[in-house]
């Protein structure tokens, strides 16, 4: 099989979605690896890395995308790569299909096979896949949001840790899982006083025992919402409901109760955002001002640290892309029965042939939703 590897083109991202010890291990399985040149040059990887283990490098995206089998992404296909993507071709990335119908539409008329990193899900629950990235993002959440409640980036003026004789700044966090929990865990460390919201008790009760002292576990609601962003100066969006819309807990009404300067990091805004005024910036312009509070919503934060991104996410995905492409025997031939049977793959099918297979991703734009098995005899008959 041909596996193809483009360099990311989103605005600042420097990661690469196979390292040249991932490229020698799919290699030494008979694969045919094609790197885009310099694609990995950002994460520190140049093509030589890639020659030294077999594979190819190539000069053009066009030609990666024409030639491969399977395409391996960080991030979505943006706009100019839509044209590229080719019917039976399988992608595995990042997709966040439920923040963009645009691009949701885009690969259901492509009629590629779309296996998005975020939704492959182990029979516990757990997203291993996105794991390694939400905790990257929490742990920058509360660095950039330290950043920004510096007066001269237009903040309250506060350091997060506060010093002897002068209290710590107040941090909220919206959600336990593992962007909270990364999050937190950097807020605590720093001294700041942190309070965490979450609906699940059984989650809560956990982060109290092993969160520092510094830090408060709160049952989430409208009314605790409001109450505790009304004395945070840092918001973190930490909210996830997987492949779906994440869902917007701290609307437009509720800015006018937060500090003036204070800062809000949606980590949420790959899925759509859980804050009604949050939209996706960039690196190059990560923020913006609403009604006094500063929004961060930069929606590839890790991006802005590709070595220990690119590391974290390869270690996960690897595995997943070796047994990927043992079940592809070539464009548009995948053995059915062998993607079936490895339900962690099976549930990161978000579309297959132009039908949606993902409930989340179809519920988001009212779109049909078909089960995989069903799409697959549907494909068939």
């Amino acid at each position: 099989m041909i596996i193809g590897v483009p360099k990311e083109i989103k605005t600042n991202e420097n990661r690469i979605a196979l390292i040249p010890s991932g490229a020698e291990v799919l290699n030494k399985n008979s694969h045919t690896i094609l790197v885009e040149k310099s694609a990995g040059e950002g994460s520190g990887f140049d093509d030589d890395a890639y020659r030294q283990v077999g594979a190819e490098i190539v000069d053009s995206p066009e030609e990666i995308f024409e030639r491969a089998d399977m395409i391996m992404k960080v991030k979505e296909p943006l706009p100019s790569e839509y044209k590229l993507i080719r019917k039976g071709q399988l992608v595995f990335t990042y997709f966040h299909f439920a923040a963009s119908r645009e691009l949701t539409e885009a690969m259901i008329d492509s009629k590629a096979t779309c296996i998005a990193y975020e939704t492959v899900e182990t029979d516990s629950g757990e997203l291993p896949l996105l794991i390694p990235m939400s905790e990257v993002a929490g742990r920058m959440a509360v660095q950039e949001g330290a950043k920004y409640l510096e007066k001269f980036f237009g903040g309250r003026g506060l350091l997060l840790a506060g010093i002897p004789g002068v209290r710590p700044a107040d941090v909220v966090i919206i959600g336990g899982g593992i962007v909270g929990t990364n999050a937190a865990k950097m807020a605590a460390g720093l001294g700041a006083n942190v309070t965490i919201l979450d609906v699940d008790l059984e989650r809560l009760r956990y982060l109290d025992d092993v969160m520092a002292k510094n830090v408060t576990t709160v049952k989430s609601d409208p009314h605790t919402i409001r109450e505790a962003i009304s004395k945070a100066d840092l918001v973190v969006g930490a909210v996830l409901i997987a492949g779906a819309k994440a869902p917007n807990l701290i609307t437009r009404d509720m800015l006018s109760s937060m500090r003036e300067g204070a800062v809000i990091v949606d980590v949420a805004v790959d899925q759509g955002g859980c804050v009604e005024t949050i939209h996706p910036t960039t690196h190059e312009d990560p923020t913006y001002v609403v009604d006094g509070i500063i929004h961060y919503a930069v929606a590839n934060m890790p991006g802005a640290v590709p070595r220990t991104s690119t590391l974290g996410l390869t270690n996960a995905t690897l595995p997943y892309a070796d047994d990927i492409s043992k079940m592809v025997k070539g464009r548009g031939n995948i053995d059915i029965n062998a993607l079936l049977q490895d339900k962690e793959v099976a549930r990161g099918v978000n579309i297959i042939n132009g039908t949606v297979t993902h409930k989340g991703v179809a519920n988001a734009f009212d779109l049909p939703y078909v089960p995989l098995q069903e799409a697959i005899n549907s494909k068939s008959s």
